[in-house]
């Protein structure tokens, strides 16, 4: 029966905030989830309001539970997502089990990162960009991604969008030049183009080797076959395209998978309707020969989840992860987080459940608590 909920809003940064939910069972067991959704914390917090007390003193298997959970806008997708995660950590603690363990099988004991840099990178100059993917690569990352059309947005004339976009494309020919050949380098436009601008974007970055472009458009149904026409351009260069992030459950990834929309997708834990829904995401994507390279940019609950189902995948490209933003991502958490060897992460067995949890950390900013006490 779940006799607590919990909804906790960290400031981690300017701009960054993460939001962790914490249930707990009448047995005592607490489980924890993330919900965070940038720019999103007041929806997401809505959500939680509105849901929360209908799901206290609910005797519920963790599909039941799932089936009475909201997902209709991102908000509810986010909190619903978190609310997953926490009840299948606090069920596999009950069991004395692993994550992985309880909700499927583990495949692997290591699990490949990739750098992304987007958020520790404030200096936007190319050269500060290339200093901080050198940093990733000397602290043992192969694979870094950056973001660097900052000044694109979809609604700019065709001029405008060349105009912004070379200031892009000189930071990813700087970042290139100082990695070198041989590391991997994906870029994520945060779906800032237009088709005419995005295949010119295409054109441009085709001789700096890139492993992946991601979310170059937006990504409604409607485009599907705009993103298709990118994907074979994408293609015809050497280079993979990416997508996906915030899609929600297997409804979400569907169309884009039928259509053969992208080579790589991204799907994420906070929204995708959390382990089990993810798990099942997985399977989709083997039988479509899609890879899958969870998106995991955010906190270290989230970090935690996504790495207990990568293990499980039968497939996986790397897992994302958000490097050196923040010495809050590991302060937060009892119990530690297995650091990176490398850019791997090896699996503690040891551990039962998700195996960390939040601190009692002074810099928890707020929270909301629906108790079955009152």
């Amino acid at each position: 029966m779940i006799d607590l909920l919990r909804l906790i809003c960290v400031d981690v940064a300017p701009g960054t905030k993460w939001l962790f939910v914490n249930l707990v069972l009448e047995s005592g067991e607490s489980g924890w989830g993330e919900s965070s959704l940038n720019g999103e914390e007041a929806a997401v917090t809505r959500a939680a309001e509105k849901l929360f007390p209908q799901l206290l003193g609910m005797d519920l298997s963790s599909a039941a539970l799932f089936q009475r959970l909201p997902f209709s806008t991102l908000a509810e997708a986010a909190i619903s997502s978190g609310v997953m995660q926490a009840f299948q950590d606090a069920d596999a603690r009950m069991a004395g089990l692993s994550l992985v363990e309880r909700i499927g099988e583990r495949r692997r004991d290591d699990v490949g990162l990739y750098a992304n840099i987007n958020r520790r990178t404030v200096n936007r100059s190319p050269a500060a960009m290339a200093s901080s993917a050198v940093d990733a690569v000397q602290a043992g990352y192969q694979a870094v991604k950056i973001a660097p059309f900052d000044e694109v947005r979809p609604d700019l004339t065709h001029r405008e969008m060349r105009q912004a976009m070379a200031v892009g494309v000189e930071r990813i020919a700087v970042v290139r030049e100082a990695l070198g050949p041989g590391t991997r380098l994906m870029i994520d436009c945060h779906w800032r183009f237009n088709e005419g601008g995005a295949l010119e974007m295409i054109d441009a970055v085709a001789p700096m080797a890139l492993h992946w472009i991601e979310c170059p458009v937006a990504e409604t149904e409607s485009h599907i076959d705009m993103i298709k026409r990118l994907r074979s351009k994408a293609n015809t260069a050497g280079i993979r395209l990416a997508g996906l992030e915030t899609k929600i459950l297997t409804e979400g990834f569907l169309p884009f998978l039928r259509a053969g929309a992208y080579d790589v997708m991204m799907p994420d834990v906070k929204y995708a309707g959390g382990p089990t829904e993810m798990l099942r995401i997985a399977a989709l994507l083997d039988q479509h020969n899609t890879i899958i390279s969870p998106h995991n940019p955010t906190g270290p609950i989230c970090h935690a989840h996504s790495l207990h189902l990568c293990s499980a995948f039968e497939t996986l490209d790397l897992l994302e992860f958000q490097f050196d933003e923040t010495p809050l991502f590991d302060r937060l958490i009892d119990g530690g987080l297995t650091p990176a060897e490398g850019g791997v992460v090896a699996s503690d067995r040891s551990r039962i459940g998700l195996g960390v949890s939040l601190s009692d950390d002074p810099e928890l900013s707020s929270e909301i608590v629906y108790s079955r006490r009152g």
